[in-house]
């Protein structure tokens, strides 16, 4: 049934007195308690992880890095599942996360850049361009709140389909004292630990999660049971969630338990479990905390899947991990280097690949071949529509239209569907501070092999062949210029269609030209 059908049908039955009727028809078409249907969904998201920063090789061959990390949960994950070695999100974090939660691309939704505080952006200021009003509310349920996205989220969508929805760690979807800035309102049944802040005061709960300064924005709420206790944020969260697991599994709920690890952004602090190993390796103390942070990441996966093995479910559970963004690197930051990407250009923040290509793995039991690879190039807003075909919800269409994500399951399942020379696109007209290869403002797209990345403030190209050119070192937008007008044509036609926001030149007020 059609979800907005669903919720008229909704309002009608329960002025009828016979919503309970409703929710029993509901219940049974996602599975019920045996769960027969459709299955529990994990999602395991992890914060500024690098597609080399784990054990596991998402390049065509094992690197000094991968030997560098201990993530034998992940590696297990990859072994059982399947591995996408393409797999691409936004530069920086809020926009991933809009558009994991809607299906929509960033240069729709227009939740361009990170977000913080009400209807202030976080964008610092560009000499030569005036950059555009885009969401810096972020994402809204309700209609009507000024600069965000209105939009259905994924977790109201799979609730009104019966799931128990949780949310447990970073939110970051909306501005402070907006209503998307609580999951609660996003349709999570359960809200662990997230709010608007995209990063912790503190991963020590010696220090309460606090960054003790007068400004509590980025305290992590909601866990005061082990303020002062010995226990870093990640098992903290760790713990909830498999509480929040054990509870749905008593109440005999199918789950969809999107587990956001505030991990592994910034400030770092010594996580002493893990720790002292990567300091006997003789990395400095900033790579040493880095690597014992995605450690930790890793046990959390392992203690989530582990329990739901307890349970019973591992056959009936679809787990897909990902990274919100590409690694925080020396290079875009200009700061203590601690994620390298190598052999990608720069990094977070970057529309370079170090930037925007992330470790991804999907297991669906008894559907994806263990170990399988996919090398298809897929983006963020894939998973929206995935989901829901997992959960068994068809025909649903966005407020406004349709979704831009493809569904994965033909990749998932290694059957036709899936549409082929598709091309993705990224558009980031935003200046966020760090400097280095593929900073915005700028818009991008790939299609095959080709990467065509167009810079707002002079208007030039880069033109990379990542087949041959993995590292972005040869720019062929002069040595290939039919290639560069068809890709500046395409990326033109879209941001067209989606009616992207473009800055404006200071110098004369006019809009930035669209490509070509």
């Amino acid at each position: 049934m059609d979800f907005h059908i669903r919720i008229r049908l909704q309002i009608w039955l329960r002025r009828s007195g016979l919503a309970v009727v409703l929710m029993v028809l509901v219940f049974v078409k996602s599975g019920g308690a045996a769960g027969k249907l459709f299955p529990n969904v994990i999602v395991f998201l992890v914060d500024d992880l690098g597609w080399q920063d784990t054990s596991v090789p998402f390049h065509s061959e094992i690197t000094p890095l991968n030997r560098r990390y201990r993530t034998p949960h992940m590696e297990k994950l990859a072994a059982t599942g399947m591995k996408f070695t393409q797999a691409y999100t936004s530069p920086v974090c809020t926009p991933t996360r809009v558009s994991l939660m809607t299906g929509l691309n960033a240069a729709r939704h227009r939740v361009t850049n990170w977000t913080l505080r009400r209807n202030t952006s976080t964008d610092e200021p560009h000499p030569s361009l005036i950059l555009p009003d885009w969401n810096v509310n972020g994402l809204s349920p309700k209609h009507g709140v000024e600069r965000t996205v209105h939009a259905v989220a994924l977790p109201a969508l799979l609730r009104n389909s019966g799931y128990r929805t949780i949310h447990v760690g970073k939110a970051h979807f909306a501005a402070n004292g907006t209503p998307g800035a609580d999951p609660l309102n996003l349709g999570f049944d359960v809200n662990v630990a997230g709010h608007a802040a995209g990063a912790p005061g503190s991963y020590l709960g010696k220090a309460s999660f606090s960054s003790g300064g007068a400004d509590n924005i980025w305290n992590v709420p909601g866990l005061e049971t082990y303020h002062g206790k010995d226990i870093f944020l990640s098992e903290a969260l760790t713990i909830e969630a498999n509480k929040a697991i054990d509870q749905a599994v008593k109440d005999s709920r199918p789950f969809f338990l999107y587990l956001a690890h505030y991990a592994v952004h910034t400030p770092f602090a010594v996580d002493e479990r893990f720790y002292e190993a990567y300091q006997s390796m003789g990395l400095d103390k900033t790579e040493a905390m880095y690597a014992a942070m995605v450690e930790g990441v890793d046990k959390s996966l392992g203690d989530i899947l582990a329990n739901v093995e307890r349970h019973g479910l591992s056959d009936r559970t679809v787990v897909l991990f990902l990274s919100d963004n590409g690694g925080l690197s020396a290079v875009a930051r200009g700061g203590p280097a601690h994620t390298h990407n190598q052999p990608l250009s720069s990094g977070k923040g970057s529309a370079r690949e170090g930037g925007l290509r992330v470790p991804m793995l999907i297991r669906w039991p008894g559907l994806t071949r263990p170990g399988a690879v996919c090398r298809e190039a897929v983006i963020v807003e894939d998973l929206f529509p995935t989901i829901l075909e997992i959960a068994g919800i068809k025909g649903f269409r966005q407020v406004g239209g349709g979704v831009d994500g493809v569904s994965l399951v033909p990749l998932l399942k290694q059957v036709s569907g899936y549409p082929a020379g598709r091309a993705l696109f990224w558009h980031y007209p935003n200046h966020w501070g760090p400097t280095g290869p593929g900073i915005g403002p700028l818009s991008a797209i790939r299609h095959y092999d080709w990467k065509l990345i167009y810079y707002h403030a002079d208007q030039h190209y880069e033109l990379f062949h990542l087949g041959k050119d993995l590292g972005e070192l040869n720019n062929l937008a002069s040595t290939e210029p039919e290639v560069r007008k068809k890709l500046a044509r395409r990326l033109r036609t879209y941001l067209i269609r989606v009616r992207a926001q473009m800055p404006m030149e200071r110098a004369t007020l006019n809009p930035v030209p669209w490509p070509d």
